[in-house]
């Protein structure tokens, strides 16, 4: 799954992905920039 990084302005793929949920119900990748070490987040389509 690829995330876009704004340290490195670009997208990832992202490095230890751990699927989450929001507060609001919705779903979530988290992880790291395999790069940069940035923190890494992309909403998942709700289907």
């Amino acid at each position: 799954m690829d995330a876009y990084c704004v340290k490195c302005k670009g997208k990832k793929e992202i490095k230890d992905p751990q699927k989450v949920k929001m507060k609001n119900g919705r779903s979530a990748m988290k992880g790291r920039c395999p790069d940069c070490g940035t923190g890494l987040y992309r909403i998942l389509a709700t289907s």
